[in-house]
């Protein structure tokens, strides 16, 4: 039997694990939020004030459309980046069809 398969069946398993087991231990009775919520908060209770006004302020569900596209075009351009390189790499080991022989 080969490892790949066990191998991407461990990592499925622990990515799993990594979402399941924060909420198992926590009971589901934590709020959930963004960093930069809280600390906007924090700063407004400080009287501090923001120095502009955002030219665009989408509403909450299309804020989160907007970070989900740019987590999946950020995970494209990685994966096409990832792909590239090692193709690159394949075809400098394999010599081609009209290459000397060594």
């Amino acid at each position: 039997m080969s490892r790949r398969p066990l191998v991407n069946a461990l990592l499925v398993v622990a990515v799993v694990a990594l979402f399941a087991v924060p909420l198992l231990l926590d009971g589901g009775t934590s709020e959930y939020g963004g960093t930069d919520a809280a600390v906007t908060a924090d700063l407004e209770a400080d009287g501090h004030t923001p120095w502009f006004e955002s030219v665009f302020s989408p509403a909450g569900e299309v804020e989160s459309g907007l970070f989900a596209l740019q987590a999946a075009i950020g995970g494209g351009v990685l994966g096409y980046v990832l792909g590239r390189l090692r193709g690159r790499r394949l075809a400098q080991e394999k010599p081609g069809p009209g290459s000397p022989a060594p």
